[in-house]
C-alpha cells in the first residue's frame, strides 16, 4: 500500500492511508490509532516517516496526540451563519492569537465575515457553515 519508489514521500502516503481510514469511518472519532512501532512494522517504514505523518494529520486537525497516544479528533458541532447578499466573506489563515482564541488547529482557515455597518467577525472555518439568504429570506 505504501510504495517508497513512487516519488511521493512515504510520510504523505501513510497520512493518506490514515486519512482515508478516517474518511471511510474505519477509524471513528475518539478511536485510538496504532502506535508508532505498529505502523513501522506494518508498513515497513522508518519512525521519522510515521512521526511526520502524524504531525501532518495533527496540523490538518484530524488527530490529537497525548501521552496516551494519538486519537481521531471528534468532529466539532457546526454553527450555521446566515449571510445576506450584501455581506462579504474572505477566507484566510488565522493569526496565532485567533488560533488560540478560536481553538482551531494549525492549517485550519478562518472566515472573515464583513457585514455593512458592523465590525468584521472571524469564524473558525472547520466549525462554520455559511448560508447565503436572498431576498425574502430564501436560501440561495
Amino acid at each position: 500500500m505504501i510504495d517508497p519508489d513512487s516519488g511521493r514521500p512515504v510520510y504523505r502516503q501513510l497520512a493518506d492511508v490514515i486519512r482515508g481510514q478516517i474518511d471511510r469511518g474505519e477509524l471513528r472519532p475518539g478511536q485510538r490509532l496504532r502506535t508508532e512501532p505498529e505502523y513501522v512494522d506494518e508498513y515497513e517504514i522508518g519512525r521519522d516517516s510515521v512521526r511526520k505523518a502524524m504531525a501532518l494529520l495533527r496540523a490538518e486537525g484530524l488527530i490529537v496526540t497525548t501521552r496516551q497516544g494519538s486519537r481521531v479528533r471528534p468532529q466539532p458541532d457546526m454553527a450555521e451563519v446566515s449571510l445576506s447578499e450584501d455581506t462579504q466573506v474572505r477566507t484566510r489563515m488565522p493569526t496565532q492569537k485567533e488560533r488560540r482564541v478560536l481553538g482551531v488547529a494549525e492549517g485550519v482557515p478562518v472566515f472573515v465575515v464583513e457585514r455593512p455597518g458592523a465590525e468584521p467577525e472571524v469564524l473558525a472555518g472547520d466549525r462554520t457553515t455559511l448560508v447565503v439568504r436572498g431576498g425574502g429570506g430564501r436560501e440561495l
